[in-house]
C-alpha cells in the first residue's frame, strides 16, 4: 500500500504555487513529501514571442555547470528566434548597402 505521510501543514513560504510538491521515497520504504522551486518558464523571442528553441530551461543554480555553448544557441541575436533574426540580418544588410550607396 501506498502511505504517503502529510504529517503537517505546509509551511506558509510553501504555499504560494513557486514550489512544487514532489514525493520522493525514502530508503526505510516510506514516501515523504518534499518542495522544489518550479522551473522557470520558456525563453520567448524578443520581437515576436515565439518559443525560443536551443535555449536551456532550468534554475540558475543548474545552468551554471551547464556549458555556454548548451545554454543559448550559437547564432546571431540569439534572443530572437531563427524566422526574426534572419529578418534583422536582411534589414542590416539593406541599411550597410544603402549608406555605402550615400557615401558614393
Amino acid at each position: 500500500m501506498n502511505e504517503i505521510s502529510l504529517e503537517n501543514m505546509p509551511a506558509p513560504n510553501k504555499k504560494s504555487g513557486r514550489f512544487r510538491k514532489v514525493f520522493v521515497r525514502t530508503p526505510g520504504g516510506r514516501n515523504r513529501l518534499h518542495y522544489k522551486k518550479r522551473k522557470p518558464s520558456k525563453a520567448k523571442c524578443a520581437q515576436c514571442g515565439a518559443l525560443l528553441k536551443g535555449v536551456a530551461r532550468a534554475r540558475a543554480s543548474r545552468l551554471k555547470n551547464i556549458p555556454k555553448t548548451k545554454k543559448r544557441p550559437e547564432r546571431p541575436y540569439p534572443n530572437l528566434c531563427s524566422r526574426c533574426a534572419r529578418e534583422r540580418i536582411k534589414q542590416e544588410k539593406i541599411y550597410s548597402q544603402n549608406k555605402k550607396d550615400d557615401k558614393k
